[in-house]
């Protein structure tokens, strides 16, 4: 990105600022090394900084004391001049970087020193969130003596310290494009297919006609064949590619394989066990999720950990929490919960349609003809509330409930009833770093609108559930959904801002309308009040086409309130209206997927992949899924099925997005506990774990080195620091658990 003309004006003067002059490049130096002095060990010679930034050696190391107040990047930066640079040579760009506190983005540049200041080369590395290191390659466009190395790091309202190392600029280096392993060219649900459900496959081949292909059991023995369909350029793979339908198979097995065009698929199995273990596997994953309190490993062997946010050194804890300066004057306990990923942050906005999505598994398996309640009921999981005759997911989801309600603003103080937006560290915290060793300041940030809501739709969603199993908590719940719809209806537009993003994700979201429907569509559904029948009713998000290509997420509850309608039982006027819509909603997914070579019901437009694309499928899966409940039509059920089939190896990538599911599967998802990749004192994501999967922003600088100019699927990289593509949260694996419950229950 150019930076603007006004903001470079003055840095044609930044040498009269040198740390020390600009001595010639010593006799004998490597020539391919173009950076002087990248390790200091000759202090900061060959460096300068901006006037306003102070920097000598530290520790072998060059550290800078950077001022607050400053409003640009390009305001504060470190820089080395007069690199020469040539136009089509491949360069590797590394260095590595830290801050105090840590958190901050810089802007490491490589480009011109003069005017027009070009940029060749540029990221945005976000300090300790994704390690302290970094290396990428770049083509010159441009012959240039003048080159230069900038760390741009203003920006900041407080004032931080920046320290650099083992800076490297290496010319003629080879272009190390990232290349990943996609095994062989036919593509498997590699965990399995229902023996009565579809069974599609997909190969890769530049063939235009049909090929052959054999379904083998595990002594290699044909069991059934057919003939491939081409289907041409896959838009969002960029690959030519043919369908395989096998459905007619329907016999139980293990180890089966396809073959086509001369390769063998990845084993699979026919049969319902998998799913079975996969529903209980996605609902296990909140168990070690859990803020204050110890994990058992003899619950969870090998997941084990103490405490974490309880106040024990280093940690500052949970359980009087103040707010962010100016925002409050009181402390709240908010310990327990969920992380809410794999920072050390809990968010009431991604905790609330994780929780509804939880507590919908279970109303599901209440109300669907094929719902089947002890599935998930009391002694399944093995949580520490097994036995209490309470089914464990409500168990689970009830951790997180009562962190919700304790994030409320309490009586006799401003915005008395809304719920603070979020609670996590004042600044970001690097990895690996587990839960009890976090030493940050903790901090409430401004009560929002939406997560006032949020905390209004599942306590009164919860009201009705826990009804049966604890009246007490029904009735505290329901008092608390009340609560928090007055004060949404008094306060309807205080949005989180899109700028409170240090220590923890903004999750801001500039439209409410859909948080409001969702709201009244639970207290509706508990209470049966005409009031808030009249609300859902005269919303325009009640007759609105709620069901778009990138399904429903934290950002976008209309669904939620939506499909309960739907399917909880109620009067409500106009119910086989919003029924009707849900099917639609599902004749739209399933044509999406029946045009999709990859059989997903989800093809965003340009192939633009969003952050947490998988849960975006899964989510559109339910809609299907929840048209079959609705109607009984085997195509809804099948669609539902299929669309499974992308996370679990289905895909271009070849892989499993479910770690311990199929034979290759993500197991390196950026979390700082699960941490195993950097430090093989702990463990990989547990088994059960959904990762965000391809997203075309890449955001972070670890999939900018090796993902650029993805296409569509091939946008994700299963490396711990790509935080963009290789997350894990709790609303993306809310997304798998229900799905897996509803294939589970197709028997």
């Amino acid at each position: 990105m150019r930076r603007p003309a006004t903001a470079l004006a003055g840095l044609a003067a930044l040498l009269a600022a040198a740390v020390t002059a600009l001595p010639a490049a010593p006799a004998g130096a490597d020539e391919t090394e173009l950076v002087r002095n990248g390790t200091f060990d000759s202090g900061t010679d060959s460096w300068w900084t901006t006037p306003n930034v102070t920097a000598a050696a530290s520790e072998g190391r060059l550290c800078a004391d950077v001022p607050g107040g400053t409003a640009n990047r390009w305001d504060a930066i470190v820089g080395q001049n007069d690199l020469a640079l040539t136009a089509g040579q491949t360069y590797r760009f590394a260095f590595s970087a830290s801050g105090t506190p840590a958190g901050h983005v810089v802007r490491a540049v490589v480009g011109l020193a003069v005017s027009p200041y070009d940029t060749y080369h540029e990221v945005s590395p976000q300090l300790s969130v994704s390690g302290d290191t970094y290396a990428y390659t770049f083509t010159a466009p441009a012959d240039t003596a003048r080159g230069q190395v900038a760390f741009q790091v203003g920006g900041s309202a407080d004032p931080w310290r920046f320290c650099l190392d083992d800076v490297s600029l290496t010319g003629g280096a080879a272009p190390d494009p990232y290349e990943p392993d996609t095994g062989p060219r036919v593509r498997v649900n590699q965990v399995g297919y229902l023996p009565d459900g579809p069974k599609n496959a997909t190969l890769v081949t530049d063939a235009t006609a049909k090929l052959p292909w054999q379904l083998k059991n595990d002594a290699g023995k044909t069991v059934a064949h057919g003939w491939t369909v081409p289907r041409g350029l896959d838009a969002s793979s960029g690959q030519r590619v043919h369908s395989i339908d096998f459905g007619h198979y329907t016999r139980r097995a293990e180890g089966l394989t396809l073959t086509a065009d001369g390769e063998t698929s990845r084993p699979f199995a026919i049969g319902t066990a998998a799913y079975r273990q996969l529903r209980l596997d996605s609902a296990k994953y909140y168990y070690t999720q859990r803020s204050g309190t110890p994990i058992r490993d003899d619950l969870r062997p090998g997941y084990g950990r103490p405490a974490g946010h309880v106040g024990v050194a280093p940690n500052q804890g949970d359980t009087a929490v103040p707010c962010q300066p100016g925002v409050c004057d009181y402390t709240l306990d908010v310990s327990g919960g969920w992380y809410d990923a794999g920072d050390h942050g809990k968010y009431v906005v991604n905790g609330g349609i994780s929780t509804w999505e939880l507590l919908s598994t279970y109303e599901r398996s209440r109300t669907a003809r094929t719902g089947r309640p002890r599935a998930l009921g009391d002694g399944t999981l093995a949580l520490p509330e097994s036995g209490n005759k309470v089914p464990d997911i409500l168990d689970e989801a009830r951790w997180e409930l009562d962190f919700l309600l304790k994030m409320q603003v309490p009586d006799g103080k401003p915005l008395a009833g809304m719920a603070h937006h979020k609670v996590h560290d004042e600044q970001w915290t690097g990895l690996p770093l587990l839960p009890s060793a976090d030493p940050q300041r903790r901090e409430l940030h401004p009560p929002s609108t939406a997560a006032t809501l949020n905390l209004a739709a599942t306590a009164a969603q919860a009201a009705r559930l826990y009804r049966p199993y604890d009246r007490a908590f029904a009735a505290k719940a329901l008092t608390a959904a009340r609560k928090a719809w007055a004060a949404a209806l008094a306060h309807p537009d205080l949005l989180a801002s899109e700028s409170d993003g240090i220590g923890g994700g903004t999750y801001a979201d500039a439209k409410v309308d859909d948080e409001f429907y969702w709201a009244a569509a639970e207290l509706y559904l508990t209470t049966g009040e005409r009031a808030f029948e009249t609300f859902v009713r005269n919303s325009p998000v009640h007759t609105a086409d709620i069901f778009g290509p990138t399904g429903f997420d934290w950002a976008r509850t209309a669904a939620a309130g939506r499909l309960d309608l739907a399917t909880v039982p109620s009067r409500l006027p106009g119910r086989d209206a919003v029924r009707r819509s849900v099917v639609q909603g599902a004749e739209t997914y399933l044509a999406t997927q029946r045009a999709h070579p990859y059989g997903m019901p989800y093809a965003p437009e340009g192939q633009v992949y969003d952050w947490g694309s998988n849960h975006q499928v899964l989510n559109n899966a339910v809609v299907l899924a929840t048209a079959y409940d609705l109607t009984g039509r085997a195509k809804y059920r099948d669609g539902a099925l299929e669309s499974m089939d992308y996370v679990l190896g289905r895909n271009a990538l070849n892989i499993s997005y479910v770690t311990g599911y199929g034979e290759v599967s993500s197991h390196h998802q950026h979390s700082r506990w699960y941490a195993n990749q950097l430090d093989p004192a702990l463990p990989d994501p547990p088994a059960g774990t959904l990762a965000g999967g391809p997203n075309s922003s890449i955001q972070d600088p670890f999939a900018q080195a090796n993902l650029q100019g993805c296409t569509g699927q091939f946008c994700y990289i299963d490396d711990i620091q790509s935080w963009s593509t290789n997350e894990h949260t709790i609303n993306w694996n809310a997304a798998l658990a229900r799905m897996a419950s509803f294939v589970a229950d197709q028997t």
